[in-house]
């Protein structure tokens, strides 16, 4: 099978989802996947607009007091997926293994057409830690959309508060990081470079920092 694939933010993603799917299917042995970002003219500016997606100063500050918008980039990523199966019968580098994975739409749920809503995303987060067949309380680090919006940070980690079950009971500290403030938000290969840098913070054992973080944003409950 081969697809184009256009979901906004999500398309790289949504391409890594469906080829995943291919290969539980049979329908075929690999699938190359990821997306590409390549704005023309590549020095453009643009017109801030209090509320916006984008920042008034050129920077982004994922999940700080003072995040104001993000920063759009340009870039290209891709991976190639197999059956562990096969990857380990043919002695193939395997740098990670994807236990599950989801995708939905929220639909009228969404604060806008460009923002997600909290309940949507807490079902797409629960039915991916589902298909990987994982208790929730076993992740130990994600990568989050983090845009550096003023809308959609406190949107994205209240959903995410709420798929991996906050409460007393289940009370764990899960770290959670974006790296949009590094690289930018690069549209339709925002999410495969985000799983990338997933891949290598796993290989490495190590979390690289969010950087342009210096105080949690006020809206956003980090302590529970």
């Amino acid at each position: 099978p081969a697809y184009f694939i256009q979901s906004a933010c999500s398309t790289s993603l949504v391409a890594v989802h469906l080829g995943c799917q291919s290969l539980m299917n049979h329908e075929c042995d690999m699938i190359l996947a990821g997306g590409v970002s390549a704005p023309v003219p590549q020095r453009a500016g643009y017109f801030y607009e209090e509320g916006g997606m984008v920042s008034p100063d050129g920077i982004c500050r994922t999940f700080d007091a003072n995040a104001r918008g993000t920063v759009f980039g340009s870039g290209v990523g891709i991976v190639l997926l197999k059956r562990l199966a096969d990857a380990l019968a043919d002695g193939d580098t395997i740098h990670a293994v994807i236990k599950g994975s989801a995708a939905n739409n929220d639909g009228s749920l969404k604060v806008g057409f460009t923002a997600p809503g909290v309940v949507g995303q807490a079902r797409v987060v629960a039915e991916a830690i589902g298909a990987a067949g994982v208790p929730p309380e076993s992740v130990g680090y994600i990568e989050a959309h983090g845009t550096g919006t003023e809308l959609g940070d406190p949107i994205e980690i209240a959903a995410l508060s709420r798929a991996y079950g906050g409460g007393p009971e289940r009370r764990k500290t899960i770290a959670v990081g974006s790296v949009k403030p590094n690289i930018g938000h690069l549209d339709a290969a925002a999410g495969i470079s985000s799983l990338i840098k997933t891949v290598m913070a796993l290989k490495n054992r190590q979390i690289p920092p969010t950087i342009n973080y210096e105080r949690p944003n006020p809206k956003i409950d980090f302590e529970s």
